[in-house]
C-alpha cells in the first residue's frame, strides 16, 4: 500500500463528493423538474460548458487507454488525438442547430428531436435503445480506470477488498446524481479538470528530465512504434485504419447521449460555437497524455519486477500508473491518481443522467405513463440513474473486464448508425422514417458482423475492394451501408404510402 498517496485519493474524492451534494443549491432551482435535474435547468454559459464537455468527453479512460494504446501499438494510438480535432468543427457546424430546434421545442433528449421530426414513436423508441445500450459498456469503462488507478495504490485486485474503494465511489457518486442532477458533475468538472491540467503539465516536464530528455524518449522506443507501418502490396495498411478511426470516431462522438446532454444544457447555440474552438485545448492535453505511452516505454516500466503483478492483472492499462509510482513522490502520486479516478466520476455522472433522460422521455412517458406529472417524469429519471450506475458497477464486478472492452468496441459501432436520423434530418425531411429504421438495422447488423468476424477485439475491418485491402472502421464502413438502405429505400416508402393513403381514405 502507498499510504500518503492513498490518504490524499481518498481527501481529494471526499472534497468532489462535498461538491457535489452542494451542487445542489448551486443556482437553486426545482429539481423535481426534469430539465432542471437532467439539462441544469439549460443555462450553463461558455466557462462552466467548457468544463462539463471537457470532463465529459475525456475521461479516466482516456487518460488510462490512450498512453496504453500508444504504449503497446505505437503511432497508431495517436489516432484519438486527431479525431478529437474533427469533432471541433462538426461541433460548431451541426449542434448550434440542434440545440435551437431542442430548446425551442422542449426536447431534453436526441430521442425527443426524432420523434418529432419525422413523427415516428418507433424510430424515436430505436434512437433511445441504442443510446441506452451503447453509453451502458461506457460507463463500465470509466469503473475500469478508476480499477487501474486503485489497485496502483496497492489495494488487492479482486476480492471484497479489492472491490471496497470502488463501491464506495459508486455510492458516493450515486448520491450526489440522484441530489443534484447535472449540476453536480458540471461543478466537479472544474476541479477535475485543474487536477488532470496540472498532471499532464507537470509529468511533461519531470518525467523527461529524469529520462534525459526527449530525444532519449524517442530513440529508445522502437522504429515501429515511431511512425505507422508501410503498407504492403494490394493493403493501404494501417493508413486507412488511421483515417477511418480518426473520422469514424469523431463522426459517432456527439451521437453518444452524454455528449448530446452536455450540449443541451447549454444557455445558447453561441455559447455550442463558443466551445467548439475553446475545446481544442483539450486536444493540446490530449497529444500530451498519449505522450506518456512513449514515456512508460523510455522508462522500462514493463520489465520493472515492482510492477508485474499490476501488468499481469491490468496489461497495459497499469502503464501510466507504473510510470507515475516510478516517477514521482508518494503525495503527487495521490494527487494523480485522484484526477484519473474523478475523471471516472465526471463521465460517469453525466452518463447515468443521459440514459435516464432517454428511458424517461422516451419509453416511460412515451409508451407507459404518457399522463404522468412533471415531478413523476423527474422521480423516475433520478431513479433510473441508480438503476443505470448499478447495473455498470455488476458489469465490471461479475463479468471479466475485456467483455467491457468489447461491448464497448460495439457501442461506438452502434451509435453510429444514429447519424442519418440525427444529424441529416437537421437539414433535411427527405427520408422517410421506415427507410430510416431498414437503414439502422442494416448499420448494426453489419457492424456487429464486421467486429465478431475480428474476434470482438478489434474495431478495423479489412474491406476487400477490386482485390485492394482497406482495412478501416467497422463503425464508418456500417454507417455507409445504413446511409445508402435510407436513401435507396425513402422513395420506395413515400411510394407504398402514398398509394396506401387512398385505399385508407376509403
Amino acid at each position: 500500500m502507498h499510504l500518503t498517496a492513498t490518504i490524499i485519493f481518498a481527501a481529494l474524492l471526499l472534497l468532489v463528493a462535498a461538491l457535489g451534494f452542494v451542487a445542489a443549491r448551486w443556482r437553486k432551482a426545482d429539481l423535481n423538474l426534469l430539465h432542471e435535474w437532467g439539462l441544469g435547468g439549460r443555462r450553463f454559459g461558455t466557462v462552466v460548458s467548457w468544463f462539463l464537455l471537457g470532463g465529459d468527453l475525456y475521461t479516466a479512460y482516456t487518460f488510462i487507454a490512450v498512453p496504453a494504446l500508444v504504449y503497446g501499438t505505437g503511432a497508431m494510438g495517436f489516432f484519438a488525438v486527431a479525431y478529437t480535432i474533427l469533432i471541433f468543427p462538426i461541433l460548431y457546424l451541426i449542434f448550434p442547430k440542434l440545440w435551437a430546434i431542442a430548446h425551442a421545442r422542449g426536447h431534453v433528449t436526441a430521442a425527443d428531436y426524432v420523434r418529432e421530426r419525422f413523427n415516428s414513436r418507433l424510430l424515436a423508441l430505436v434512437v433511445a435503445l441504442t443510446g441506452i445500450v451503447a453509453t451502458m459498456p461506457y460507463i463500465a469503462l470509466q469503473l475500469v480506470g478508476m480499477q487501474v488507478v486503485i489497485g496502483g495504490l496497492g489495494f488487492p485486485a479482486g476480492g471484497f477488498a479489492g472491490h471496497l474503494p470502488l463501491i464506495i465511489a459508486f455510492i458516493v457518486l450515486a448520491a450526489f446524481t440522484y441530489t443534484s442532477g447535472l449540476r453536480a458533475p458540471a461543478l466537479i468538472a472544474v476541479v477535475k479538470d485543474t487536477l488532470i491540467f496540472a498532471t499532464t503539465f507537470a509529468a511533461v516536464v519531470v518525467i523527461p528530465a529524469k529520462l534525459g530528455g526527449y530525444s532519449a524518449i524517442f530513440a529508445s522506443v522502437p522504429q515501429e512504434k515511431l511512425v505507422l507501418a508501410t503498407p504492403g502490396e494490394n493493403t493501404l495498411g494501417l493508413h486507412s485504419a488511421y483515417a477511418t478511426l480518426a473520422l469514424g470516431s469523431a463522426l459517432a462522438l456527439f451521437l453518444y447521449p452524454h455528449a448530446m446532454t452536455a450540449i443541451l444544457s447549454a444557455s445558447s447555440g453561441d455559447v455550442v460555437k463558443r466551445n467548439s474552438a475553446l475545446l481544442a485545448a483539450y486536444s493540446f492535453i490530449l497529444g500530451l497524455i498519449a505522450l506518456l505511452g512513449y514515456m512508460a516505454i523510455a522508462a522500462g516500466v514493463g520489465k520493472d519486477p515492482a510492477f508485474a503483478s499490476g501488468f499481469a492483472q491490468y496489461g497495459a492499462n497499469f502503464a501510466v500508473p507504473a510510470l507515475f509510482l516510478s516517477s514521482f513522490p508518494s503525495w503527487f502520486v495521490g494527487v494523480a491518481f485522484a484526477a484519473i479516478a474523478i475523471g471516472a466520476l465526471v463521465p460517469a455522472a453525466v452518463m447515468s443522467i443521459a440514459c435516464a433522460n432517454l428511458f424517461t422521455r422516451n419509453l416511460y412517458k412515451e409508451f407507459i405513463r404518457p399522463d404522468c406529472t412533471e415531478a413523476e417524469e423527474a422521480r423516475m429519471a433520478k431513479i433510473m440513474s441508480l438503476v443505470v450506475k448499478i447495473g455498470a458497477l455488476v458489469f465490471i464486478l461479475v463479468i471479466p473486464q475485456g467483455y467491457a472492452i468489447e461491448f464497448q468496441l460495439l457501442g461506438g459501432i452502434w451509435i453510429i448508425q444514429l447519424l442519418p436520423p440525427i444529424v441529416l434530418g437537421l437539414y433535411t425531411r427527405h427520408f422517410n422514417p421506415i427507410a430510416l429504421l431498414a437503414g439502422w438495422v442494416a448499420g448494426t447488423v453489419s457492424g456487429t458482423y464486421m467486429a465478431a468476424a475480428q474476434g470482438f477485439t478489434a474495431s478495423v475491418y479489412p474491406l476487400a475492394v477490386f482485390g485492394v485491402t482497406v482495412p478501416g472502421y467497422a463503425a464508418l464502413y456500417s454507417v455507409v451501408i445504413n446511409f445508402l438502405i435510407a436513401a435507396l429505400l425513402t422513395p420506395l416508402c413515400d411510394l407504398v404510402a402514398r398509394r396506401g393513403a387512398p385505399s385508407a381514405a376509403r
